[in-house]
């Protein structure tokens, strides 16, 4: 499991560490580690030795790891240039080392010539509101005579917020970035995340010092194997999970059948659906039950899923208030979110979970779809908090968070393709049916989101994917995760 800590608590450890170990040892690790990267990225394409390296180098410790790291790669027969954005505020020891090592620092970002490598070391994670105009104006510099060397950060891209993934203005691109101890929540939201590129942790010790729960968490495929409801020799549909499906309706019928295809692809024992879409169902999947309603009629579930194209009339209202009354878990999604009423699902005994994409929990908090977009890690803790319940946010990194204090989850197996219509019915159907397999809420809407991610990947194969490819892909993704 990837596991996320806030700059503070990272700070609280590192000082805690430094107190054991000789004064400069972190910052040697993590230089050593830095200097591999980028010493294995550049083997890729050539070798170290003779190859063109520019640093870009911030003031304090951020800057400090790359011109160590820089001394390292010097060593090793690199012709490596730093260029200081505040030379009177570089790092003293490390630009000692980087100069005695045969590294130079350059007047500006003009006639530098050709470059193999640009390390990022601007500003490190505790970097705040984006970059400061000397900066931006380097950046600006040497990405438009350097675009398409391949940049490594340092830590985090300049110019992102390690805490809430947000990014305020221009900010480092990197393709790979080098994080020192433990990863940060700017590295697993977006849209800092999409400024990362790959991700490489070094180990610097500071596990023994960091504090239980992590802030952010981030499943990985043994976690998950280890989560998989899996049938025994004895089980029934009943102990497999029965999940009620309400959705669809005269105009969208599709809904439905996507919803009731998640479900029965993701396991479920039995599924009862509910709704006027029970002949488009059927034909699809004859094994459902079905029922005309109202949904506390239809008979014995263990979770329900409402919302997935159920429209705003009388019917759809009424269907959301007998589910929320039932004594069982239920995820409400699409329409139904815009029929909730905020202290029913605070009142609830049993589980709720909510899943929303960013303009769905914009209308839930009353703020702009952009605000949502921007700061998705404030929204889904806000959505948890003030509805006190399970919420999925669905987007380029989908987070499940909870009401109490347990780490917010990210989803890793995110991907573009799943930007299609129906793709959300879908995840919905395959939540329900972790739910009524009796997974916690969290563990249930964190599987579903993964797997829905790896169905994505097999339904597409790199090609173009719709809805009904993301649910035939279920099976296969949950191979995968078995397997290892």
């Amino acid at each position: 499991m990837r596991r996320a800590y806030s700059v503070e608590t990272v700070r609280a450890a590192e000082a805690a560490l430094m107190k054991r170990v000789p004064e400069g040892a972190l910052m040697q690790r993590a230089a050593a580690g830095l200097a591999a990267a980028c010493g294995d990225l550049l083997r890729r394409t050539g070798r170290v030795y003779g190859a063109r390296v520019l640093l870009l180098v911030g003031s304090g410790d951020n800057g400090g790891d790359a011109l160590y790291a820089g001394a390292r790669l010097a060593r090793r027969g690199a012709g490596v240039r730093a260029l200081l954005v505040s030379p009177d505020r570089a790092h003293a020891g490390g630009l000692a080392a980087f100069l005695a090592a045969g590294g130079r620092v350059a007047d500006g970002p003009d006639g530098l010539g050709g470059l193999d490598l640009v390390v990022d070391g601007i500003t490190g994670i505790g970097g705040r509101g984006g970059l400061r105009e000397d900066a931006l104006a380097l950046l600006r510099a040497v990405t438009r005579a350097h675009g398409r060397t391949p940049v490594i950060a340092v830590d985090l891209p300049s110019g992102v917020e390690a805490d809430s993934g947000e990014v305020h203005g221009e900010a480092v691109r990197a393709d790979a970035t080098v994080t020192f101890g433990t990863y940060k929540p700017g590295h697993l939201i977006d849209p800092a995340a999409e400024h990362a590129g790959a991700l490489r942790l070094v180990d610097i010790g500071l596990g023994p010092e960091l504090p239980e729960p992590p802030d952010l968490e981030a499943l990985q495929y043994a976690d998950v194997a280890a989560l998989l409801p899996v049938p025994g020799a004895e089980s029934d549909k009943y102990s497999r999970g029965v999940v009620g499906v309400v959705a669809g309706s005269e105009r969208y019928p599709g809904a439905a059948v996507l919803a009731v295809s998640g479900a029965l692809h993701g396991g479920a024992g039995a599924v009862r659906y509910v709704g006027p879409g029970a002949d488009a169902v059927i034909a699809r999947f004859p094994e459902t039950l079905v029922h005309a309603g109202p949904p506390s009629k239809a008979g014995r579930v263990q979770a329900w899923v409402i919302g997935p194209g159920l429209g705003d009339g009388r019917w759809a209202e009424e269907a959301v208030a007998d589910v929320l009354g039932a004594d069982v878990p239920v995820l409400v999604d699409a329409d139904g979110l815009r029929l909730l009423e905020p202290e029913t699902v605070r009142t609830r005994t049993a589980a709720t979970v909510l899943t929303p994409h960013a303009g769905e929990a914009a209308a839930l908090l009353g703020v702009a779809r952009e605000e949502v977009e921007a700061g998705r890690l404030a929204a889904v803790r806000e959505l948890a908090a003030r509805y006190r319940a399970t919420v999925l946010l669905k987007g380029s990194t989908t987070l499940v968070a909870e009401a109490r204090d347990t780490p917010v989850r990210v989803n890793p197996t995110g991907t573009g393709w799943l930007a299609t219509a129906g793709s959300g019915d879908v995840l919905s159907g395959l939540t329900g049916s972790l739910l009524a397999a009796g997974l916690a809420p969290r563990d249930a809407a964190s599987v579903g989101a993964y797997l829905h991610g790896l169905a994505a990947r097999h339904g597409s194969d790199g090609a173009p994917v719709s809805a009904q490819d993301v649910a035939h892909g279920i099976p296969a993704a949950w191979r995968d995760v078995r397997a290892g």
